[in-house]
C-alpha cells in the first residue's frame, strides 16, 4: 500500500501548502471549540422548553463565556481559515483545469491531503 498522496501531478506545491495549512487551521479551530464554553458571552443557566426540537428538556448550564484570549484566538484562526480558503479557490492553476473537471481535481486534493494526514475517514 503505497503512502503517497495521490494528487494531479500539475498541482503546484503552494497549492498543496496552503490546502495542508487550511486543514491544520480547521483542526486546530475544531480542538479549540471543543475546549470552549458553550456561549461566546457569560450566559446563566437555562433550559429549554419542552416541546422544542425534542420532546424531552434539555437544560444548559452557566456558561462564564470566552475570555478576551480565547476570542482573540478564534478570531485569529477563522481570519487565517478565510485567507487559505481564497487563496485556494482563487489559485491560477484552477484556471488550466477544464471547468468540468475542477469539481473532481478539487475533491481530488483536499481528500488525497486527507488520507496522507490520516484524518481521511471513509464515513459511508
Amino acid at each position: 500500500m503505497s503512502h503517497h498522496c495521490r494528487q494531479n501531478p500539475r498541482e503546484p506545491g503552494d497549492l498543496i501548502a496552503a490546502q495542508q495549512e487550511l486543514n491544520q487551521v480547521r483542526a486546530d479551530l475544531t480542538a479549540l471549540y471543543k475546549q470552549l464554553p458553550y456561549s461566546v458571552e457569560p450566559m446563566e443557566a437555562w433550559q429549554r422548553p419542552e416541546g422544542y426540537w425534542l420532546a424531552t428538556s434539555r437544560a444548559y448550564p452557566e456558561s462564564p463565556g470566552w475570555s478576551e484570549q480565547e476570542q482573540q484566538e478564534v478570531a485569529v484562526l477563522r481570519e487565517r481559515e478565510r485567507d487559505l480558503t481564497g487563496a485556494i479557490l482563487t489559485h491560477a492553476f484552477w484556471s488550466e483545469v477544464p471547468g468540468p473537471e475542477r469539481l473532481d481535481a478539487r475533491s481530488q486534493l483536499k481528500h488525497a491531503l486527507e488520507r496522507e494526514d490520516g484524518e481521511g475517514q471513509e464515513a459511508a
